[in-house]
Order: C-alpha cells, then structure tokens, then sequence
C-alpha cells in the first residue's frame, strides 16, 4: 500500500468526529464501490469474540446503524453484552476508521422503513432464514423461500419480528491514515464532558 491523501493532523481535522467521518465516507464513495462496508465484532458474555463483515445503511448523530437477524450469533451476543467494535478499511486512501460503543436495536418504525426498501428477494431471505442456525442443506432454504413466495404471491413480504437494525451510539473514534516508513497518522476521539478529545497515537 503506497501513502495516498493528505497527512492527517489535528489543526486540519474536524474537532466532530462525525463530521470528519462524513468527509472521509464521501472520499471513499468517490473511489470504490462499497465504502459502506465494515466490520463487526461483538463478544459472547464469557468475552469471546466474533467478528463479520455488514453493510453501514446509515449514520448521523444518533449513530451507526445495521441490520441483521436478532437471533443470529451476532444478534444474540449484542443483546448479551451490548457493545461492539466497527472497522472501516478503504485501501485505496490507505485509511482506516475504527468506531466503538455501545449498541441499542432501532426501533421498529426504522426496522419497518429499511425493510420495505429491500428488494423481495432479500425480504423473502430474511423470512426465510434462521440466521447462523444448522441446516441439512441449501435445497431446504431454497424450498423455503419458494413456499413463502407463494404465501406472499400478490403481496408486501412482512418485516420478520426477529429481524430488524442495530445502532452504535459511538464513545471513541480512530482514524488512521497510512504512512510512508509505516509511521501512520493515528488521531483518536474520546468522548470528554458532552465533547471530543483528539490525542494522536503512535504508530
């Protein structure tokens, strides 16, 4: 990876971490496909941890939300201990975003709003599986999503109840910026009485 962008530095770096990853989400859209890709990692409550790749479907100030099934590994284990770990990799900028907090299911207007905005493939999916659950093989969820487009033939697919979003209401941001000689930009934001506090790490 060759250092690309401009060095990241506190006198040009917003002092809002949101809005300085709004800039950078809209650098990467710029320059790949799936900038909203990340990933997830949740812990079980003994402390062992998971890890996934999700697609960010939204973020402002109330956070970061995903959605998933609420009785999949990851659903289970945010509802166990509600804290998780975000990773935003865009290589091409050679940049990095590491976002952590705790996390909280959206509500059901939002749940219902996002999936209605599904394609009805992906809505049948979503009824159809039982996410991260054994199953004897691909032909029986195939079938299943055949019986259910029948059942739903003429008709909106319902949102499942046990599908729905999650959203990270963030307490500390990374931002990491590749560098020549492995001596990469690292500013950290850290929630500090209402506001953020920006201390650059070591490399």
């Amino acid at each position: 990876m060759e250092a690309t962008g401009e060095p990241l530095d506190e006198s040009t770096v917003d002092a809002d971490p949101l809005v300085q990853f709004g800039r950078w989400f809209e650098d990467a859209a710029a320059v790949m496909a799936m900038p909203e890709a990340m990933a997830v990692a949740s812990a079980d409550p003994a402390g062992h941890p998971s890890v996934r790749m999700v697609l960010l479907k939204s973020f402002g100030p109330d956070g970061f939300a995903f959605y998933t099934n609420y009785e999949s590994r990851k659903g289970r284990e945010l509802a166990d201990n509600p804290f998780a770990a975000l990773l935003f990799h865009w290589e091409p900028l050679g940049r990095q975003v590491r976002i952590e907090g705790r996390v909280e299911r959206t509500g059901d207007d939002d749940s219902d709003a996002y999936f209605a905005t599904r394609a009805r493939g992906s809505q049948l999916g979503a009824q159809a599986s039982r996410q991260s659950s054994p199953i004897e093989g691909r032909r029986s969820l195939e079938a299943e999503v055949a019986s259910l487009d029948a059942r739903f033939a003429g008709v909106e697919v319902p949102r499942p109840s046990w599908w729905g979003g999650f959203r990270l209401a963030p307490h500390s941001y990374e931002f990491w910026q590749h560098r020549e000689d492995r001596l990469h930009d690292r500013l950290l934001y850290a929630r500090s009485d209402g506001g953020w506090n920006i201390t650059r790490l070591q490399p």
